[in-house]
């Protein structure tokens, strides 16, 4: 099992920063992809950023220039920092992992999801 836990969120003004992080745990043996999602009340889920395991990246139009997504390898931890917050990018953020997992005699594909994270941007 992996279980994803996530830290960095709350309420900032427009125009601030934040980082996000997201650590995983489990008997993991390799992380082929790890991301960050947002759901805005009403609206469906989204992408925001992902970063595969060779190091691509791939960003939502709307944040494109604001947000970096980065990787701790060592601590299969994965980064999003928010620079020049919009009160548009208030949303819950979920962190999303893809990698293969390790059980007894055996190892398979995983995928999971953070419990999630509100970001707030409000005067």
């Amino acid at each position: 099992q992996v279980q994803l836990v996530e830290s960095g969120g709350g309420l900032v003004q427009p125009g601030g920063s934040l980082r996000l992080s997201c650590a995983a745990s489990g008997t993991i043996f390799s992380i082929v992809s790890m991301g960050w999602y947002r759901q805005a009340p009403g609206k469906q889920r989204e992408l925001v950023a992902s970063l595969t395991s060779g190091g691509s990246t791939k960003y939502a139009d709307s944040v494109k220039g604001r947000f970096i997504i980065s990787r701790d390898n060592a601590k299969n931890t994965v980064y999003l920092q928010m620079n020049s917050l919009k009160p548009e990018d208030t949303a819950v953020y979920y962190c999303n992992v893809n990698g293969v997992v390790v059980t007894p005699g055996q190892m398979h594909d995983f995928g999971s999801w953070g419990q999630g994270t509100q970001v707030t941007v409000s005067s």
